[in-house]
Formats: structure tokens, sequence, C-alpha cells
């Protein structure tokens, strides 16, 4: 089989590294499957650094299931707390605050997002298109400046209740 990117109406196939890319809060998004205004679920791709953590948050009508690909996180949601690594999955339901921080030099994650309201798309990608500059080599980004309440705004239009900060600061 050819493992090359191959896009048709029954099966989208993406190789590492491919798929459309963007720099958004710290990280590289690469959209994998997305949505749209019809679809049952959404696939991201993230590349983050040591320290990245999103502030703390719920997504109102999407449950989402994070793999680690590379690297090591630590998730909360609720009043759970774990670190995984390299294999390792958290479910992050809906309507349960939660957050996360990359504990190791960065980690590469896929969040998979899909609503549970009936008949209505995830919109977990178009935020990421409303926070992100679109880029065309999959590579982290230098870090960029974050207003904090543009990414509350954003998240909010996007289904998602921003609840607190993010992680405190690693020590280095």
């Amino acid at each position: 089989m050819d493992t090359k990117t191959l896009h048709q109406d029954n099966i989208s196939v993406l190789d590492r590294d491919e798929g459309e890319h963007m720099h958004a809060l710290d990280n590289l998004v690469t959209f994998k499957a997305t949505a749209g205004e019809s679809g049952a679920l959404t696939a991201v791709e993230f590349l983050a650094p040591r320290g990245f953590g999103p502030p703390l948050h719920c997504h109102r009508d999407e449950d989402e299931l994070v793999v680690v690909l590379e690297g090591e996180v630590a998730f909360r949601s609720g009043d759970t707390e774990a670190v995984t690594g390299t294999g390792g999955t958290a479910y992050l339901p809906h309507g349960v605050p939660h957050t996360f921080q990359v504990l190791s030099e960065t980690a590469r994650m896929l969040s998979v997002t899909a609503s549970v309201t009936p008949g209505t798309a995830p919109r977990f990608d178009r935020m990421f298109r409303a926070l992100g500059e679109p880029v065309n080599e999959p590579a982290l980004p230098a870090p960029m400046d974050i207003d904090p309440g543009n990414v509350a705004m954003v998240l909010d239009q996007h289904g998602i209740d921003t609840l607190g900060p993010p992680p405190a600061p690693l020590d280095r």
C-alpha cells in the first residue's frame, strides 16, 4: 500500500507530518480530520513544548480523547490527576473541567473530539482555525504572545468555557 497522502470520498490517509498546519498557542497544530458543518468527529494533532498547558476549561458539548503519541503529559480532569507517556490515552468528557501539562521536552498528542449533541458537528478544529496562523512546515513556533482574553472569547464561541489559568510554569 502506498503511504502517500490519500484523499477520496470514502477515505483520507495522512502520514506523520501531513495535514494542514497552524501555529496556535505555542503549538504546532496539524488537522488530520475535520468535522466541517456535519461531521461526527475531529482529529487534531499537537506538538507542544515542555510546560505547555491550556487554561482550565470545560467543553459544553464535546467529549475529547487524547492519545499521547510521544512524550509525557500530566492530565487533570475534575478531581483526578494522572500522568501518562507515549501510547497513553486520556478521556476527557464534556461537562467536566480539565487541563493538561507537557512534562517532557515536547509532546506529540492526537486529540479526537466528538459532539454529544445529535446532528451537531464538533467545533474543536474550527476553534484552532480562529486562534492560529497557517504555516507550511511542521515545526514548533517560536514562543508567542498569547492574549488570554482573546483565547477565552474564542473558546466560548466554540462551546468551551474557560474556568481558570493554565497550569503553573514547570521548574527547569
